[in-house]
């Protein structure tokens, strides 16, 4: 209970009222429910943190079902990836998996009950009549001419279009309400549709299949649902989620709505991301420009990360938009604590120590991360000829450039002062090599002299290093809201064209070479990288999870 008391917002104010007057017989069930039509996105993250997190601090059931009711957009690849998903975010629904597909037969006989109540109807106005027909917000809606068809016809109709008598669009089944009510979803709306497709669980069995605001209150009721969650959306068709459990004199949960996740430099539209991946805009669900749970994964974000970073937003009844670097600093926040440092070098140039032995070497000593004692040291290798990064030196330096200059002296990390004596280009005038000199009294500390250097670069030893591939990722978009355009514009205009940039030549400490897809590191002053799944024994994958740089703890310190 202590937990449960730590945590105060208006959901969890409204359960332990519920609670305390003893409703439900003192139970907490909830569940999230996907559509298997796409992978699920940061915005589901939180709704999955929420509900699975509730039933776990009220000591209940959270279920896991799939509201199938679509065949033409659902497949059973969305349902493994979302099963994934959950699983990797950390959460459990143990033997709680369903589909609205299981409560085919119980719906459909629902909806016979509400036809002999004379609740419902059969209408053969076509899609468009039934949106003419409805009104709008300031004039109320038309009755449809099939609205008087008698109980038996209702009935007969409706029989025959389970038995595939009719084609698709041809009549729908209808809730029979109120078509002046003020809440346009109150308006005799569709309760069945005739659709001739192969469903990816029931295959052929069904030629009709139930609208989402039908199936859902109802499975929420056979599953014996306390507390339905919902995203603010669904605050209009409340009432009607009520409407159908009271008709049918069922169990009727609760349902409860909160503001769903917005996120800047971001889509969270399940169709949109679709229209990514199907036009190649995107290399697939799993990009790790993607918001998806699957691409964010992939780029290296853990699910401490994203629990955290859902538990600080906190929940609202209004909807607002998340600063991006806000989840970023949970990202850098949690993989500072566990990923081990190691040294890459992302665009090499040549250093030549000459004052070095040509044919030695030694293994120096490095802290796997400073943030973690218990995870020890490892040996880098040492010689003559290594690799820094191009940026880390310049020719004629401006005044507040501290790193590697002609005559100037630097720290490499773990090693030695070095100071650079000369410079080798091509023909081209471009920087190839330099040639420094290093002091051997410098190993791993200070000079014995007392004198400083204001710059440690990252380096790693020609001879021993291994190539790599790395991507650095940007933001997907340009603008905080992608979907604010030009009066003829379109969201993809605002695609950032340098959201990807692949470096092939990229050179790492050998360490490295044992690496596996999934495990993060941190590179030196670089950020934190991610081994990709793409990697094969001959060419290793890296992909940037974030720069090291936090914008949104800067500005935190600020305020």
């Amino acid at each position: 209970m202590d937990d449960i008391q730590e945590k105060t917002d208006f959901i969890r104010e409204s359960i332990r009222d519920d609670l305390k007057k003893g409703k439900n017989n003192g139970r907490v069930h909830t569940r999230f429910p996907p559509e298997p039509n796409g992978y699920l996105h940061m915005g589901h993250a939180k709704s999955i943190c929420l509900n699975f997190g509730l039933a776990d601090e009220f000591n209940g059931k959270c279920n896991l079902r799939f509201d199938d009711t679509n065949p033409t957009k659902e497949e059973s690849e969305y349902v493994q990836s979302i099963k994934k998903d959950i699983g990797w975010l950390g959460f459990d629904w143990k033997d709680r998996e369903y589909y609205a597909s299981d409560y085919f037969k119980e719906l459909y006989e629902y909806a016979v009950l509400l036809i002999r109540k004379s609740k419902a109807f059969v209408c053969d106005l076509t899609a468009d009549e039934i949106r003419q027909y409805r009104g709008t917000l300031k004039t109320p809606g038309k009755e449809s001419p099939y609205r008087s068809r008698s109980v038996e016809e209702n009935l007969k109709l409706f029989e025959e279009m389970k038995n595939s008598k009719y084609e698709d669009g041809s009549r729908v089944l209808r809730a029979k309400i109120d078509m002046s009510s003020p809440n346009l979803n109150m308006r005799d709306p569709i309760m069945y549709r005739i659709i001739h497709e192969t469903h990816h669980r029931t295959g052929n069995s069904w030629c009709i299949y139930p609208t989402y605001d039908w199936a859902h209150g109802q499975s929420d009721s056979i599953e014996d649902i306390t507390h339905s969650i919902c995203t603010l959306e669904f605050e209009d068709h409340r009432p009607l989620y009520n409407w159908f459990l009271e008709q049918l004199e069922i169990h009727r949960p609760r349902q409860i709505e909160f503001a769903r996740l917005n996120l800047t430099y971001t889509i969270m539209s399940k169709r949109k991301l679709l229209e990514l991946v199907k036009n190649k805009y995107v290399n697939g669900w799993d990009d790790p420009r993607m918001p998806t749970l699957s691409g964010i994964r992939r780029r290296g974000y853990t699910p401490e990360a994203i629990r955290n970073f859902c538990s600080q937003i906190g929940i609202a009844k209004a909807d607002s938009t998340i600063d991006i670097a806000f989840l970023e600093h949970f990202v850098r926040e949690d993989l500072n604590k566990k990923a081990p440092r190691v040294m890459g070098v992302l665009n090499p140039l040549k250093v030549v120590i000459d004052n070095y032995p040509d044919d030695n070497f030694e293994e120096l000593d490095a802290i796997n991360n400073p943030e973690d004692l218990s995870a020890g040291k490892r040996k880098i290798p040492f010689s003559k000829i290594l690799y820094i990064e191009k940026e880390d030196f310049m020719e004629d330096p401006p005044k507040k450039f501290f790193r590697l200059a002609p005559g100037r002296e630097v720290r490499l990390r773990y090693a030695y002062f070095i100071k650079c004596n000369d410079i080798i280009k091509d023909k081209d005038g471009n920087i190839t090599e330099l040639h420094c000199t290093y002091d051997p009294e410098t190993k791993g500390g200070d000079a014995p002299d007392g004198r400083k250097v204001k710059a440690t670069l990252h380096w790693v030893s020609a001879k021993h290093s291994i190539k790599a591939e790395v991507r650095l990722y940007d933001r997907l978009f340009l603008k905080e809201n992608p979907l604010k355009t030009q009066m003829s514009g379109d969201y993809k205009d605002n695609i950032n064209p340098d959201s990807l940039k692949v470096v092939t030549d990229c050179r790492l400490e050998p360490s490295l070479v044992q690496a596996a897809s999934g495990d993060i590191y941190q590179f030196e002053r670089l950020g934190y990288f991610a081994v990709d799944p793409d990697t094969t024994e001959d060419n290793i994958v890296f992909n940037r999870t974030s720069t090291l740089r936090d914008q949104w703890a800067k500005i935190s310190k600020k305020n």
